[in-house]
């Protein structure tokens, strides 16, 4: 028996009537099966626990092309150790189904692992699911999708990179897992996608424009466009650097209020502490008063839920202000802009904002540049002072 490789594998003949099988001489049971068709499948035969007394089986390990012949070699041997440890994994591949979607993979994936995730991402990976992956390929086979498809359903997204970004990376985590599981043969159809170019987004609002804000909020809350919970929320977004989910779902058993703070059990990353300004406290006391006897700080309409979307009323507000491209995250942003405006340090801001990391404090250390300047103008004045007191005017006539 000859050795399989790429180059044997190709200078097989094609058969008339059978297909064909050529055995590996080293791998037990590895084998390549060619098919009247012309295709070549790398396969494994094997018995189930029990040797000679257990049953054959023969497991498609991929077709030639998709899969080279030491990828098909290493899956084999992979196999062959499941069937000493007592597994059958063609047994475990045809129990989950004959034919596996993308929806079943996502079915085991909502089960075993989804939950393990920050409520955050559950969210998200959620929508991403029923809004986007789900309808373009939800009901279609493992093994019938191919990276063009998946490619081309990428770059229609072209529009919302990041979202688009994400979305890849949701479904080729479930390809991963889905070759995990053994329910497709092949290699993950999301490698070689190029993800689209990312531009971070470092908007933040000015002093006339939170003016602006504010204003046009007050305007619309009169005339009864937008309610009260969603003023305060944004308020308090601004006057914290909280991102607009922690405060969302924020309960009141969560305020300290001797201490000032807002102590979140969970956060994007991890436990997290929102300080409280006396301004904020005021804001938060106002709301107090709005929503007695409930759960959340900020109700939704729900009788036991938490206010959901804020980007309507932040649309409302924004156009009455005529502000464009503003996001509710961007007032984050200008938290930071303020903070570091005032001459507060990174790591301080980083304390406020909730980083762990100053790294990621580092990408808004440019927002401001007035504690710079004006670190350059304390030096400008000392040098002119001094030079000034310590020269002697023979000196400065001579020069």
């Amino acid at each position: 028996m000859p050795r399989i490789t790429k180059s044997l594998v190709e200078s097989l003949p094609i058969p008339v009537g059978q297909p064909q099988y050529v055995w590996d001489e080293k791998v037990s049971g590895f084998g390549i099966k060619v098919l009247p068709s012309g295709k070549r499948k790398y396969v494994l035969k094997y018995r189930t626990h029990g040797g000679r007394a257990g049953r054959q089986r023969l497991l498609g390990l991929g077709i030639h092309g998709p899969v080279t012949a030491e990828q098909a070699r290493s899956l084999a041997m992979k196999k062959l150790a499941a069937v000493a440890n007592g597994e059958d994994p063609q047994a475990a591949r045809q129990a989950l189904g004959s034919a596996p979607t993308l929806s079943d993979v996502w079915r085991r994936y909502e089960r075993d692992h989804l939950g393990l995730k920050k409520p955050s991402t559950r969210r998200n990976y959620q929508t991403i699911w029923n809004d986007r992956l789900m309808p373009a390929f939800g009901s279609h086979k493992l093994e019938d999708i191919r990276r063009g498809d998946i490619d081309t359903f990428h770059k229609r997204l072209a529009s919302t990179p990041y979202q688009a970004n994400r979305i890849l990376a949701l479904m080729s985590k479930l390809m991963n897992l889905a070759e995990e599981w053994e329910l497709r043969e092949g290699t993950n159809p999301c490698r070689h996608i190029s993800k689209f170019r990312e531009q971070p987004r470092q908007r933040f609002l000015s002093v006339d424009e939170i003016a602006a804000v504010r204003d046009a909020a007050s305007r619309l809350l009169e005339r009864s466009e937008i309610t009260a919970h969603a003023v305060s929320i944004l308020d308090l977004l601004l006057l914290t650097g909280a991102r607009s989910g922690e405060l969302a779902s924020a309960k009141w058993e969560w305020v300290d209020w001797d201490a000032q703070i807002i102590a979140l059990p969970e956060s994007k990353t991890g436990a997290k502490t929102i300080y409280l300004s006396k301004a904020a406290i005021v804001v938060l006391r106002d709301q107090h008063e709005r929503s007695k006897g409930q759960i959340y700080i900020y109700p939704g309409r729900s009788a036991g839920k938490h206010i959901q979307n804020l980007r309507k009323p932040w649309a409302r507000i924004c156009t009455e202000a005529g502000l464009e491209g503003v996001r509710v995250h961007d007032l984050r942003h200008t938290a930071a802009s303020l903070a570091l405006g005032s001459g507060t340090s990174l790591a301080i801001v980083g304390r406020l904002l909730g980083h762990t990391q100053v790294q990621t404090t580092l990408r808004y250390a440019h927002l401001d540049k007035d504690p710079a300047l004006r670190a350059a103008d304390l030096i400008g004045e000392q040098v002119r002072r001094h030079s000034g007191e310590g020269a002697s005017s023979e000196t400065r006539e001579s020069g």
